[in-house]
């Protein structure tokens, strides 16, 4: 898996469908093949970076 946001291969799971860029330091939350990217702020709370992104060209993730 990519980070959508910057590339980076450098990705860590967090939880069950969570995971983390260590390259921008944002968050990824996985739905079948649905992608939501948020922000994590500085009191710990999440906001979404989805509305940055087109609807057409928001990552798909695909089983290998």
């Amino acid at each position: 898996m990519k980070c959508p946001n910057c590339n980076s291969k450098d990705i860590g799971k967090i939880g069950s469908h969570q995971y983390y860029c260590w390259g921008c330091f944002i968050e990824l939350t996985v739905n079948g093949e649905k992608m939501s990217v948020y922000q994590v702020e500085e009191d710990g709370t999440l906001s979404s970076l989805d509305d940055l992104f087109f609807e057409d060209e928001m990552p798909q993730v695909h089983a290998n």
